[in-house]
């Protein structure tokens, strides 16, 4: 078996390494197990095309694999590297755990090969917009920065990119998932943001107490020269991150004497110099206003400029489906937010918007209680509810009478439906508080999906 216990002498050369799970990270992470000299084999129980897809791409780099089944074969290992979808309470994972493999994510696993430093961004809502307006910021002459993890580019690809191409100027703006930190040991950022908790994922997690737990195992190996970055109006955030070693810089959009303070309408740093007109900022909301702090404080520790700053929030106007305009049809406009994967995003995304609303939810429950919604529904200008996928019969009996609703089987029968409720001046949003399993792959999929649909709408 590999020896974990320290990470800077980590030697896979000719060892045995299994890769469970064949998605994006997993062939990532076979292609540089195997540049740094290790024997790997992957395993995924999945028969899907493109499961079958990398297995035959893995094939071409030399690198053995079998999809459909996890044989015996995946224990004839010394060190395994995990998919973020496979719990650490699965049978292989206990099995594995007996015969005494050392088991590590992905995340963990290409940190182990890279020095640059690492700013990780993890929270309930807000992640992926953080980190790409991060990415933005985080540019200058001594700074390049990488985005990689859960928005889709794995850490694993950087890191082989990085090392057939050294970089001095490299930091990777890492965007961390729960389920991404319950195989770590090593991994330490040089800043971890966190922007808010609120409860997610408690179908993997089974409590609030273990998801929270699992999104500070981002923290646990940091020291007095790291940096905690923190939503500060967060009072469950406030707590969680308490106790730890590294060096604590809270943000907020209430509170002054933070590195950027907001008045009534400017961006103000600590020494009061005024960074930019609210009006100014191009991305609306107040969520976006925080994830804009949180990004702001954490490039200043970096060393980037005020000026730089405040041009990037001048000129970022959004990530792709997080509140995505798709197209205005016949006076409805349609609105694709299909990385609302929770009810905190649901919640976020229906109160920032002013006309009414035909909200489309469904896809398959992640352990969230829907009447938690009501409130906000009601003073809000949802006036109708279509709800879809695995969850729907659950989403219609928690709203009840709150408003006009319906249910149907699929997407694809939602947008319909949705498209002979709406009357010009409304809006068609695709807010699903689920995940997209039921259905698709990812929640990029399922967006694509919608936006096939509307695409469709206006060439008829």
């Amino acid at each position: 078996m590999i020896d974990i216990s320290n990470r800077k002498i980590i030697d896979i050369r000719d060892k045995k390494v299994t890769v469970i799970g064949l998605g994006l990270s997993g062939v990532a992470a076979a292609k540089l197990a195997n540049h740094m000299g290790a024997c790997v084999f992957g395993s995924d129980p999945s028969s899907e095309f493109q499961v079958s897809d990398n297995a035959l791409y893995l094939l071409h780099h030399h690198i053995a694999s079998e999809t459909g089944l996890h044989s015996e074969k995946i224990y004839d290992a010394d060190l395994w590297i995990i998919s973020p979808g496979v719990p650490k309470d699965a049978n292989i994972v206990i099995k594995a755990r007996e015969k005494g493999i050392p088991i590590v994510g992905e995340i963990e696993f290409a940190s182990w090969y890279t020095d640059s430093p690492i700013i990780a961004v993890t929270g309930s809502n807000g992640k992926t917009t953080t980190v790409h307006i991060l990415s933005e910021m985080c540019q200058s002459e001594d700074i390049q920065s990488l985005m990689g993890g859960n928005m889709g580019i794995p850490f694993s690809e950087r890191v082989l990119e990085e090392i057939k191409n050294p970089n001095s100027k490299l930091v990777y703006i890492l965007e961390i998932s729960s389920f991404q930190m319950e195989f770590v040991h090593h991994f330490c950022p040089k800043i971890a943001l966190y922007t808010n908790i609120s409860p997610d994922h408690l179908d993997r997690h089974g409590t609030m107490d273990e998801y929270v737990n699992m999104k500070l195992k981002m923290v646990k190996n940091m020291g007095k020269n790291e940096f905690i970055v923190f939503n500060t109006d967060d009072p469950q955030l406030q707590l969680a991150v308490k106790g730890h070693e590294a060096q604590f810089v809270p943000f907020s959009i209430m509170r002054p004497e933070m590195t950027y303070s907001l008045d009534s309408n400017h961006l103000n740093t600590l020494s009061g110099k005024q960074l930019i007109a609210i009006n100014d900022i191009s991305l609306p909301g107040k969520h976006n206003l925080s994830n804009m702090l949180g990004a702001a404080t954490a490039s200043h520790l970096m060393g980037i400029s005020d000026d730089h700053i405040s041009h990037v929030m001048r000129t970022f106007t959004g990530v792709e489906h997080r509140l995505e305009n798709v197209a205005t049809v016949k006076g409805v406009e349609y609105i694709n937010d299909s990385k609302a994967t929770n009810l905190d995003s649901v919640m976020v995304a229906i109160e920032s918007l002013n006309k009414p609303v035909v909200l489309i939810l469904g896809g398959r429950n992640k352990g969230a209680d829907f009447r938690l919604l009501l409130p906000h529904i009601k003073s809000s200008h949802v006036r109708d509810i279509i709800s879809y996928g695995e969850a729907g019969e659950h989403i219609l009996a928690a709203i009840g009478d709150a408003v006009r609703s319906v249910q149907v089987t699929d997407l694809n029968s939602a947008v319909r439906m949705a498209q002979s409720l709406a009357a010009p001046g409304d809006i068609v949003l695709l807010s699903p508080g689920c995940a997209s399993f039921d259905r698709f792959s990812n929640f990029e999929k399922r967006g694509e999906f919608f936006k096939s649909l509307i695409m469709e709408m206006t060439n008829t």
